[in-house]
């Protein structure tokens, strides 16, 4: 293939088969999806100046010293903040829900049902297999933190009914933490 790329835009790509031009390809610029280039890992490294017309940004959230306090799903109350995937937000003043997004649902098990059609001949004892149950949970449970203007969800999996209650538990610690 000698022709140019038609999905090139007219910007001089060439196909497989041709020589590549002069210059090697520059690196992409940076922004989704390319990480700035950076020393190796572990050293420490200055932040890069912010582009021409951008205003200037901290350099993050102040690290917060101690042992978490609660852990949700992705979220963290530690001291005074609130750490999510997001950002920090403030604990004072914070607004906790919880909504139960799973189900329950009870059946009879296809081996009690094998059971009973082999035990039907004796004495209609194996009918009995038929009250044996098996419970299955599928499904979420939401948790919403919102403070400061700013709001955070995640979805943690309910595994048995008990769950929500587990976590209606932690709720309502970190909504007496919210409180101080």
């Amino acid at each position: 293939m000698t022709e140019q790329n038609p999905y090139g835009g007219g910007t001089g790509q060439w196909g497989p088969g041709t020589p590549p031009p002069a210059q090697p390809p520059t690196t992409p610029p940076p922004g989704y999806g390319y990480p700035n280039p950076g020393p190796a890992y572990g050293y420490p490294q200055q932040p890069a100046p912010p582009p021409h017309g951008f205003p200037q940004q901290s350099a993050g959230p102040a690290p917060v010293g101690g042992a978490p306090l609660l852990s949700i799903g992705d979220i963290t109350v530690m001291g005074d903040q609130i750490i999510t995937p997001a950002g920090n937000l403030p604990l004072r003043g914070a607004v906790w829900n919880a909504t139960d997004l799973s189900h329950t649902e009870e059946k009879i098990p296809a081996h009690a049902i094998v059971l009973a059609i082999v035990f039907f001949v004796f004495c209609l004892l194996g009918l009995l297999f038929l009250l044996m149950k098996e419970k299955k949970t599928t499904g979420y449970i939401q948790v919403t933190v919102t403070s400061a203007g700013r709001h955070h969800s995640t979805m943690i999996p309910a595994f048995g009914p008990q769950y929500f209650a587990q976590v209606m538990g932690q709720i309502n610690y970190a909504r007496s933490l919210s409180s101080m």
